[in-house]
C-alpha cells in the first residue's frame, strides 16, 4: 500500500501582487487619484479590516473594486492611530488618565509604508511594473514600489 503525503505548500499560491505607497494623503483621496490615474473605480468597503492587537481592537480602511476580468484591487491603510487614556497615569498637574496616541500596523514590518495596493486574481500578462509607473505620476504620492511576499512575516494579515 503507497502512502501518500500532502504538502501545505501544495495549496498555497500567489495570485496577487503588492505595492507600497508611501502618501501624505487621506485615504479617501488617494482613493480618488488612483481612480483618476489607474482608471480604476475604488469604493469605500463597508467593512474595515479588524485587526486584534493587546489593548483592543484596531481597524485599517479599505477601497475595494473588482473589474471585469475578475481582479480584485484593494486599497488598505497600513497605518492606524489609536487615542486613548493611559490608566494609572498621572500628568504633571494632577490629571488622571492622560490621552496616549498608540499606532498600529498591518505589516509590523513595513512602518514607513501609509498604504498597500493589493491587486489578486492578476492574469498572467499583467505587469506591476507598470502600476508603479502610473502611480508614480501622481503628484501626491511619494514613492510606491513592489513588495515581496517572500520577505513578509504578517502575510496572514493580508487575508481579507
Amino acid at each position: 500500500m503507497a502512502i501518500h503525503k500532502l504538502s501545505i505548500d501544495d495549496f498555497i499560491t500567489i495570485d496577487y501582487g503588492l505595492i507600497a505607497i508611501h502618501s501624505p494623503l487621506e485615504d479617501y483621496r488617494l482613493a480618488y487619484f488612483l481612480n483618476r490615474e489607474l482608471a480604476i473605480l475604488l469604493e469605500k468597503s463597508a467593512e474595515d479590516i479588524s485587526y486584534s492587537i493587546r489593548g483592543g481592537e484596531s481597524g485599517f480602511s479599505r477601497f475595494a473594486y473588482e473589474d471585469g476580468n475578475d481582479t480584485l484591487w484593494s486599497l488598505v491603510q497600513n497605518r492606524h492611530s489609536i487615542v486613548g487614556t493611559q490608566p494609572g497615569s498621572e500628568s504633571l498637574f494632577g490629571q488622571a488618565g492622560m490621552n496616549v496616541a498608540t499606532s498600529t500596523f498591518l505589516l509590523p514590518e513595513l512602518k514607513k509604508v501609509d498604504y498597500i495596493l493589493k491587486i489578486e486574481n492578476t492574469p498572467d500578462v499583467f505587469a506591476l511594473d507598470t502600476v508603479v509607473g502610473s502611480l508614480l505620476t501622481v503628484k501626491h504620492i511619494t514613492t510606491a514600489y513592489i513588495i515581496d511576499h517572500n520577505k513578509l512575516k504578517s502575510k496572514n494579515n493580508l487575508i481579507f
